[in-house]
């Protein structure tokens, strides 16, 4: 969504308010698309002090696999972006201003970015996921397995000792 902040590019205390829904389900994560729903954007543009700031909220619920145990789940997803907007860089570049092109900025695809990075790179279904068993491939947050615990291979010689004793 292209917008024009010209109205407000010299008005202290100027505001554009914009809401749109972005489609992300082409995206794609470890193999996965897990945006299959419309990412509703919502935010504005200020002008404080002949200063443009750009604040967004893009928000969807994911169809997530718990990395840990294969199981399928929604999850929430909320992620933040704010930037200044800038007619022209004074010194250098900088990751926090965003050039205007002739008086508009693109908030589409600052959101369909700012969703990207905002992505985690591991999906849990809950904090204290056990996962799987790696002998049996029991899920063990349904309970402990049938599995005998072997000991540690590295600690095998100590485990020895303590059958002498």
């Amino acid at each position: 969504m292209v917008m024009d902040v010209r109205p407000i590019l010299h008005t202290p205390g100027g505001r554009l308010e914009f809401r749109f829904e972005l489609d992300l389900s082409d995206l794609e994560f470890d193999g996965r698309r897990p945006v299959t729903r419309p990412v509703a954007v919502r935010g504005e543009v200020r002008n404080t002090a002949d200063l443009l700031t750009l604040d967004l909220t893009a928000e969807t619920t994911l169809d997530a696999v718990c990395d840990r145990c294969g199981k399928a789940f929604t999850q929430e997803k909320e992620i933040a972006y704010s930037c200044m907007l800038a007619e022209e860089l004074q010194n250098g570049e900088s990751d926090e201003i965003v050039l205007l092109e002739d008086g508009t900025v693109d908030a589409g695809d600052l959101a369909r970015t700012a969703f990207i990075l905002g992505m985690d790179s591991k999906t849990l279904c809950s904090e204290d996921c056990k996962g799987l068993c790696p002998r049996c491939g029991a899920n063990l947050n349904l309970g402990p397995c049938s599995c005998k615990k072997e000991p540690d291979p590295r600690l095998a010689a100590l485990a020895k000792l303590l059958e002498n004793k």
